[in-house]
């Protein structure tokens, strides 16, 4: 580490123009050295590596790279309401320093849930600028009997609209059915916005699970969560919507695939030139099941996580662009109800902590499969930002959009210690496990939001669909 004040300013005169320059810079066809003009928070000018002005305040991040900041479509911060699993304040200081500087936030988990103009309000009221490190903006909800509420809340600013085809473990957000999607699907194809889709169907997991409780088989052991929450479920859920898109004409969008059968039915949408775009999470690309201990419900998540082999198909998925982007679905609770001394996977919410360490996480298991930091940029950067309509203002290393970004030393490696995370509950499965990728500095509209371990006061923002 350099022997430099953590946050130094940038500069002593504000007026001055500031450049972020390296030898290693992402930007949208690829990587070269380059210098970062940013003025007003916003890249004025991307020129040659030694094009600096004379009287600019330089930060110089040598051979580390610059990528963009990165963009989380999924994730659950759960104000107000159930602000004791997860909160702005905590969320957006684990973001800030996993190299996150955007994230859209699922309308679950908060009480209310996000599925009217009024519970819009009141999460804006809740998201307060002086708790936020990152910007932030919502989805709004789909659930049964709210089809009226979505042009209001799409008109509020709301990205698009997240759904569950089988209960969504909170009493708030119910899930839907097929009639429910046909009155919600026409209003959302006129709109044209975003349908995300939690896509399990209920009937395969009722039978797996009917199965599961007439026999004796051990509540703490993985496999028999998994076994009770079979492909099946994942594929015909993904059959039904990529009917429906077609029937509607509707942008659908696939929230974390674990699913691999599914896959050629994703790629056949695709080709057929449907609006489905698909997102997998870190935990799904990082572990396999037989590599989880009994008990270890820390690792619970529906869907869950699955074989090596089905692991290894998500990855080849992501490199020929079947799936589009990563995103955490960061869902954390108290310890408690993780159950961890009982080890009930069955009884335990359901739910990965990883928002600060997704970048490395996916890092560690990319590289070591040949791909590139440019595929990081797309997968977790531009892709996203692309899924919320924000791809002119974050998402990438361009004139015109937000300096928001991200100093990241690829080569570096760190033991991951559950007590340095910054959100709320400092309970992960990624606790102990090497990754390769340290975030030196993150810049967030051309501010350091954080900078070798130390967090900047809140600048974050409020995002809402539309024009700056």
């Amino acid at each position: 580490m350099p022997n430099l004040p953590p946050l130094a300013a940038e500069r002593s005169n504000p007026n001055l123009p500031l450049v972020v320059r390296g030898r290693r810079v992402i930007i949208p066809e690829g990587e070269r050295p380059a210098a970062i003009h940013i003025v007003d928070g916003v890249i004025a000018r991307i020129s040659e590596y030694h094009d600096v002005p004379k009287n600019a305040v330089v930060h110089e991040a040598g051979s580390a790279a610059i990528l963009p900041g990165l963009v989380d479509t999924h994730v659950h911060i759960n104000e107000p309401g159930r602000t004791e699993w997860e909160g702005f304040a905590t969320a957006t200081q684990a973001a800030a320093a996993g190299g996150v500087t955007t994230l859209i936030e699922m309308p679950l988990n908060s009480v209310p849930a996000t599925t009217s103009p009024l519970a819009y309000g009141l999460k804006l009221a809740a998201a307060t600028e002086e708790k936020l490190h990152v910007d932030v903006g919502f989805w709004g909800g789909v659930v049964p009997g709210n089809a009226k509420q979505l042009r209001p809340l799409w008109d509020a600013g709301a990205f698009g609209f997240k759904c569950f085809l089988v209960p969504s473990g909170v009493d708030e957000f119910s899930c839907v059915s097929e009639a429910d999607l046909r009155l919600a699907l026409p209003e959302l194809a006129a709109l044209g916005a975003p349908l995300l889709v939690h896509a399990e169907l209920p009937g395969p997991i009722d039978h797996a699970t009917a199965k599961i409780s007439a026999s004796t088989v051990s509540k703490t052991e993985h496999r028999n969560w998994l076994a009770s929450h079979p492909r099946e479920a994942e594929n015909q859920a993904i059959e039904l919507l990529i009917r429906l898109g077609r029937e509607f004409r509707a942008r659908i969008h696939i929230v974390h695939l674990s699913s691999s059968d599914a896959i050629a039915s994703i790629a056949r949408a695709k080709s057929e030139g449907l609006q489905v775009t698909v997102e997998t999470c870190p935990h799904y690309l990082s572990f396999a099941a037989k590599e989880i201990p009994d008990g270890a419900t820390e690792f619970k998540c529906a869907p869950p996580i699955r074989e090596q082999e089905n692991r290894e198909m998500l990855w080849q998925a992501l490199g020929d662009h079947t799936i589009d982007l990563i995103a955490s679905d960061h869902s954390p609770c108290p310890p408690s109800m993780k159950l961890r001394q009982e080890g009930d996977f069955f009884r335990a919410w359901g739910g990965i902590a990883s928002l600060q360490l997704g970048l490395s996480a996916v890092w560690t298991g990319a590289r070591s499969r040949g791909y590139a930091l440019t595929h990081l940029a797309r997968w977790m950067s531009s892709a996203p930002a692309r899924l919320a309509g924000l791809e002119n203002r974050k998402g990438a290393i361009a004139v015109g959009c937000d300096a928001d970004l991200v100093i990241f030393r690829p080569e570096e490696t760190f033991r991951v210690d559950a007590t340095q995370l910054r959100h709320r509950h400092p309970l992960t499965p990624y606790q102990g496990r090497e990754l390769s990728g340290v975030v030196e500095t993150s810049y967030l509209r051309g501010r350091k939001a954080f900078e070798w371990g130390v967090l900047a006061n809140p600048a974050g923002k409020i995002l809402r669909r539309g024009p700056r």
